[in-house]
């Protein structure tokens, strides 16, 4: 019976620790792979993992951080085993795919753009603040830096971005 004590008292921990962040973890993986059904299918696989590694974790308050790294293994997995398809473009063409006709939304993909040519430092912090809902101190953790080099990267990334898209640049105070 303490078994199945354990049992519960694990599953509860994992209830708790975990299924809270599912949204934040899809919105990631969604990020990651641009796909919907891809983003849950990594999600699925990145909670069946953290299940079996639970009693790695020894710190509950690193749960998120813990969650995001699964998820972002899981999503380059993925790709390690994935053979992508291949289409004859000669045929499309021929066909006149409609595929082809189909164009994404150009502010989306400027935007895009600008940010994977972000360098990492200025990248990654913008991207756990806004698409993951980090708090300065929380990024600060993560990231090894102290809570004024974070604002300060956040704020330099913003610029750049500004610049990048073509708007004004923001002056310093």
């Amino acid at each position: 019976m303490i078994d199945g004590k354990d049992d519960k008292a694990r599953r509860r921990r994992f209830a708790v620790l975990c299924e809270p962040l599912r949204p934040d973890l899809v919105r990631f993986a969604f990020w990651l792979a641009r796909d919907r059904a891809l983003a849950e299918d990594v999600v699925q696989e990145a909670m069946l993992r953290a299940w079996k590694a639970l009693d790695s974790l020894d710190d509950s308050g690193r749960a998120k951080q813990w969650m995001l790294t699964i998820v972002r293994r899981e999503h380059a997995r993925t790709w390690e085993r994935k053979r992508l398809e291949v289409t004859n473009v000669d045929s499309l063409i021929d066909s006149e795919a409609d595929v082809l006709a189909t164009e994404e939304d150009p502010a989306i993909s400027e935007m895009r753009e600008a940010l994977f040519r972000l360098e990492d430092d200025y990248r990654e912090p913008l991207l756990l603040q806004v698409m993951m809902g980090y708090t300065t101190d929380e990024i600060a953790t993560e990231m090894g830096l102290s809570r004024g080099a974070v604002l300060t990267r956040l704020f330099r990334a913003r610029q750049k971005l500004r610049a990048a898209m073509g708007g004004p640049a923001e002056e310093v105070p």
